[in-house]
């Protein structure tokens, strides 16, 4: 059995067949689903969603979208998401974190929202789903500021030594999509090294397709029903069988969600 440690499973790509996609994912032996909104205005969405199937399921702001509703200020932002999480009692916070692909955009208010997001898994004792992308040392940082009980370092593409300060702060990191390609020799690396106990496995479905959807970078829809294939192909990147390593990196979500 798998788990999927990100997923968008709440996203408008699966308006038309969640519930098919949610059935043929647990005939695929799919366990779980870790469904993660980003943004306040997609949590009544991501409620209904963890009612209707039964998800792990975290709040959180993405940090491409700490504008916020028009009309609140970032404070008010926030506030209202710790009135989700205080209300609902999820089961973690995210998908939070910085990005610094794009340029210049908002830094100060990413880390503003990030910093507070923390302070919010802090208090409620919840981990945390990081988005990292090319900004793997400022959230290093914050979370050396900030401590929090672990979490998942979702889509992780950082070098070794930013590899192994995450796992020495408790994380796991994901690997899902990417790391199917042959050329992600780099990914690849990082997945043969990283000890297995801090090894995940997801889909951030609709996004990150795999290797098998057709070239990196296509627009095909992924989901969670492909995770046990993208699930092997990792194994064998990892040179285990597949059913030790369904059973390792199911472990290591239910361990991170569910351990005090």
């Amino acid at each position: 059995m798998w788990i999927d440690s990100h997923c968008h499973l709440d996203s408008p790509e699966f308006d038309a067949d969640r519930d098919e996609v949610v059935a043929q994912s647990l005939a695929e032996g799919v366990e779980a689903i870790v469904n993660l909104p980003g943004h306040v205005d997609h949590f009544a969405q991501a409620k209904a969603t963890r009612e209707r199937y039964g998800c792990l399921t975290g709040y959180g702001i993405h940090p491409l979208w700490v504008a916020g509703p028009a009309g609140r200020s970032l404070r008010e932002h926030i506030g209202e998401l710790r009135h989700w999480v205080s209300r609902e009692k999820p089961d973690l916070i995210g998908e939070i974190g910085l990005d610094f692909f794009v340029a210049d955009f908002n830094q100060s208010e990413q880390e503003w929202f990030f910093s507070e997001q923390l302070k919010i898994a802090r208090d409620f004792d919840l981990p945390v789903s990081l988005h990292v992308r090319r900004s793997q040392d400022h959230v290093l940082k914050h979370l050396r500021r900030v401590k929090v009980r672990g979490g998942f370092a979702h889509a992780f593409n950082g070098s070794a030594q930013q590899a192994a300060e995450f796992v020495k702060l408790g994380f796991c990191l994901g690997f899902g999509g990417t790391a199917t390609f042959p050329q992600a020799q780099r990914v690849r690396a990082l997945l043969r090294d990283v000890p297995l106990e801090n090894v995940v496995v997801e889909t951030d479905a609709p996004d990150i397709p795999p290797s098998f959807l057709g070239t990196m970078g296509s627009t095909a829809r992924n989901s969670p029903v492909f995770l046990p294939q993208i699930g092997v192909i990792l194994a064998s990147v990892r040179g285990i069988a597949p059913e030790s390593f369904a059973v390792a990196t199911t472990d290591n979500v239910c361990r991170t969600i569910g351990g005090k």
